[in-house]
């Protein structure tokens, strides 16, 4: 608990990160709900365009802030210190999430906030929602520690950035995979971004049952992610 509190406020402490997982979502949520970028039909662009921000809000805080800070701290030594300390392996990883969780909770009360005054008609269930979220974050969280405890800073930096924005254009988080050609969609909807921003355009745009194809999709990347990391995560 000492050291989630700790990671939370370095992160907030952290003008770089905060412009990343507060000021990156909510432009893309106003831009795209207010801008006729992608023809959506005719629900409100808002309905559709929320879905896909929170999960643009767990992919920048969960995965690329995280193995980014994760990576430098590594090179400079600071982990290298803490595994001096009683801290487990283990103690570190979770504290990471706790601290992510705790970041991802402003994010989603602010984007929600901003998704009402822009005309956002609430559908679903947000026990279904808290779920998903939780699950995008495991998934996530897991991938962002994987990359930061195998790999050197400059590589998690340039990878992470990379991958963020290959999901951000092509994960069907603002463009709707079926504008994609019907075997990419297959294969984008596999991947932890397209089942997340799935899974909650479902229940939030179409009030539909708990999706629980994409769930087991995000359930998979969880375990694999966080078992990989936590058995190949290095202090130095």
């Amino acid at each position: 608990m000492a050291q989630t509190m700790m990671e939370t406020r370095l992160l907030l402490l952290n003008g770089e990160q905060l412009l990343l997982v507060i000021a990156i979502p909510t432009l893309v949520l106003v831009l795209f709900s207010t801008v006729n970028v992608v023809a959506l039909g005719s629900d409100r662009r808002v309905n559709y365009v929320l879905p896909g921000v929170l999960a643009i809000a767990v992919m920048s805080t969960a995965f690329t802030g995280q193995a980014i800070t994760t990576g430098f701290e590594r090179r400079y030594g600071v982990l290298k210190r803490l595994a001096a300390t009683p801290l487990p392996r283990w103690g570190f990883i979770v504290a990471k999430t706790g601290s992510v969780v705790l970041v991802e909770l402003v994010q989603v009360l602010l984007l929600l906030v901003i998704g009402f005054v822009l005309g956002w008609t609430p559908r679903g269930s947000f026990l279904d929602v808290a779920l998903l979220l939780a699950l995008g974050t495991a998934a996530f969280s897991g991938l962002g520690l994987l990359m930061a405890g195998t790999l050197r800073a400059e590589a998690t930096l340039a990878g992470a950035n990379l991958i963020f924005l290959l999901l951000l254009v092509g994960g069907g988080v603002v463009v709707p995979l079926d504008k994609f050609p019907a075997p990419a969609a297959a294969v984008l909807s596999l991947l932890p971004a397209g089942a997340l921003a799935g899974g909650l355009r479902g229940v939030i745009q179409h009030g539909q049952a708990f999706p629980v194809a994409e769930a087991a999709t995000l359930l998979a990347w969880s375990l694999l992610s966080v078992v990989a990391a936590g058995a190949t995560f290095k202090w130095e």
